[in-house]
Protein backbone atom coordinates (compact mmCIF):
# COMPACT_ATOMS: atom_id res chain seq x y z
CA UNK A 1 0.00 0.00 0.00
CA UNK A 2 2.85 2.37 0.77
CA UNK A 3 4.39 1.91 -2.67
CA UNK A 4 1.08 2.64 -4.35
CA UNK A 5 0.57 5.81 -2.36
CA UNK A 6 4.14 6.95 -3.00
CA UNK A 7 3.55 6.63 -6.77
CA UNK A 8 -0.08 7.69 -7.05
CA UNK A 9 0.76 10.76 -9.15
CA UNK A 10 2.18 8.54 -11.89
CA UNK A 11 -1.11 6.62 -12.31
CA UNK A 12 -3.72 7.53 -14.93
CA UNK A 13 -7.05 8.24 -13.21
CA UNK A 14 -9.17 7.11 -16.19
CA UNK A 15 -7.28 3.91 -17.04
CA UNK A 16 -8.72 0.56 -15.97
CA UNK A 17 -6.81 -0.81 -13.00
CA UNK A 18 -7.15 -4.14 -11.15
CA UNK A 19 -6.02 -4.10 -7.53
CA UNK A 20 -5.03 -7.32 -5.81
CA UNK A 21 -3.70 -8.47 -2.48
CA UNK A 22 -3.70 -11.79 -0.67
CA UNK A 23 -7.35 -11.87 0.49
CA UNK A 24 -8.80 -8.75 -1.16
CA UNK A 25 -9.21 -6.68 1.98
CA UNK A 26 -6.31 -4.25 1.60
CA UNK A 27 -6.90 -3.89 -2.13
CA UNK A 28 -10.57 -3.08 -1.43
CA UNK A 29 -9.47 -0.29 0.93
CA UNK A 30 -7.14 1.12 -1.73
CA UNK A 31 -9.89 0.83 -4.37
CA UNK A 32 -12.30 2.81 -2.21
CA UNK A 33 -9.67 5.48 -1.62
CA UNK A 34 -8.83 5.70 -5.32
CA UNK A 35 -12.50 6.10 -6.18
CA UNK A 36 -12.85 8.85 -3.57
CA UNK A 37 -10.07 10.87 -5.23
CA UNK A 38 -11.37 10.52 -8.78
CA UNK A 39 -10.12 7.22 -10.22
CA UNK A 40 -12.97 5.92 -12.37
CA UNK A 41 -12.02 2.42 -13.60
CA UNK A 42 -11.02 0.55 -10.43
CA UNK A 43 -11.58 -3.18 -10.07
CA UNK A 44 -10.82 -5.07 -6.86
CA UNK A 45 -10.10 -8.79 -7.20
CA UNK A 46 -12.69 -10.09 -4.73
CA UNK A 47 -11.14 -12.65 -2.42
CA UNK A 48 -7.66 -11.70 -3.58
CA UNK A 49 -5.04 -13.89 -5.15
CA UNK A 50 -5.91 -16.63 -2.65
CA UNK A 51 -9.46 -16.96 -4.04
CA UNK A 52 -8.14 -16.74 -7.61
CA UNK A 53 -5.75 -19.63 -6.96
CA UNK A 54 -8.51 -21.75 -5.41
CA UNK A 55 -11.29 -21.02 -7.92
CA UNK A 56 -9.62 -20.09 -11.21
CA UNK A 57 -6.07 -21.41 -11.36
CA UNK A 58 -5.52 -24.40 -9.10
CA UNK A 59 -1.98 -24.79 -10.47
CA UNK A 60 -0.93 -21.73 -8.42
CA UNK A 61 0.83 -22.29 -5.13
CA UNK A 62 -1.11 -21.15 -2.07
CA UNK A 63 0.69 -19.26 0.66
Amino acid sequence: MGQIMANIDSLERTEEMVLICHHGIRSRQVARYFESIGFSQIINLKGGIDAWAKMVDQSMNLY
